[in-house]
């Protein structure tokens, strides 16, 4: 695939709506293409930014009001038969109640997928862009002593910094990022020629460890897990295994 074809291509590629014949051509296209991987960067900057800044129109809760009664009104037209109105209202309030926990729950869990979904893609944007524009770092250096403190005085939390180069991930530096709608801290490590990204920042809800996740998305592999009050994201292109053991040699460390 040329490069004329990439520029037709590469919105739909970065809003994740290729076939997976056509993604995999362009991901070995940007691979060899120092060109093309400027434009797909500037593109999923400016994806983050339009979900991060551009208003979101939410359906009014009085929807499942209105939707609700109307289920309501259906269900008392049919009830037709006097002697058994009594358990018909029961049995009908009985699966009203069923439905609105259903409901609830079912709201909870695409809420927390659609946040961790945005929160993916910002990832791997500020990934893409500090790889792509050569701004790794902001502090340089492999002293978890100099890294630490440069980020505990920018940012409203000290992050936990830690040098991995014993386990074969040494630190590279540290970086200040904006993510989920908040300045984090970003540690930088190499393994091998492969660099890796560890977004962290507090978590109001996170207070206790959570299950660590995986996920991989447009080549990227990302893991995630939580820890003393803190959420973390490593995120490279490395692969799955390399980036769960960097993960969880850190989460053990720290």
């Amino acid at each position: 695939m040329d490069c004329s074809r990439i520029l037709d291509y590469v919105h739909g590629f970065v809003d994740r709506e290729l076939d997976p014949v056509v993604a995999s051509e362009i991901e070995k296209h940007l691979e060899g293409c120092a060109g093309c991987r400027q434009v797909y960067a500037r593109q999923s900057m400016l994806q983050a930014a339009v979900r991060r800044h551009a208003p979101y129109y939410a359906a009014p809760a009085s929807l499942a009001g209105r939707i609700r009664a109307n289920a309501l009104g259906t269900g008392a037209r049919e009830m037709t038969a006097p002697g058994d109105s009594r358990r018909q209202w029961l049995r009908l309030g009985a699966a009203v109640a069923a439905t609105a926990v259903m409901t609830w729950a079912i709201t909870l869990q695409v809420e927390r997928a659609t946040k961790d979904d945005r929160v993916v893609e910002e990832l791997i944007a500020g990934h893409a862009r500090a790889v792509l524009t050569n701004h790794l770092v902001d502090v340089a250096s492999s002293d978890q002593h100099t890294v630490k403190p440069w980020l505990s005085s920018r940012l409203d939390f000290s992050p936990p910094v830690a040098d991995l180069a014993g386990a074969g991930f040494p630190l590279v530096g540290g970086r200040l990022d904006y993510l989920a709608g908040r300045p984090v801290g970003a540690l930088v490590f190499r393994h091998r020629q492969h660099v890796i990204n560890l977004f962290v920042w507090p978590d109001a809800n996170a207070k206790t460890a959570a299950p660590a996740q995986a996920s991989s998305k447009q080549g990227y592999n990302v893991w995630h897990w939580v820890q003393a009050g803190m959420t973390f994201w490593a995120i490279s292109d490395l692969s799955a295994a390399d980036v769960r053991a960097f993960s969880e040699t850190y989460a053990g460390i720290k």
